[in-house]
């Protein structure tokens, strides 16, 4: 598989891609999803509310919290996950901006 190559675009355009990224995935949109619809800490139930194994589960909640969107508190022998709503608003205010752009007036075809 090729390089990435992502040292040759904008820190900005790096940021968009990353946030991007997240939501490549079904099951990192499930997860967020259930995140805002409890708008609490889960601890553990997003195997049963997924369905997927735990392992995955897993795999998905780190990408998310390496990206900032969730954080975790660890509570005796569980991590409970939640939004973290400072990153999430800087990265609904960076998609927002990217998505808000209008396609100019002038047909180019």
């Amino acid at each position: 598989m090729g390089l990435a190559k992502t040292e040759i675009f904008t820190d900005h355009q790096n940021e968009i891609a990353r946030f991007a990224k997240v939501f490549g995935h079904p099951a990192r949109v499930a997860i967020l999803q259930h995140l805002f619809k409890i708008n609490t800490c889960v601890c553990g139930d997003l195997v049963d509310e997924i369905g997927l194994a735990q392992p995955t589960i897993s795999q998905h909640l780190k990408e998310l919290k390496n990206l900032g969107l969730i954080k975790g508190n660890v509570e005796g022998t569980s991590v409970c996950y939640c939004i973290d709503k400072e990153n999430w608003s800087t990265m609904k205010a960076v998609m927002l901006e990217f998505l808000d752009q209008d396609i100019s007036q002038k047909s180019c075809c």
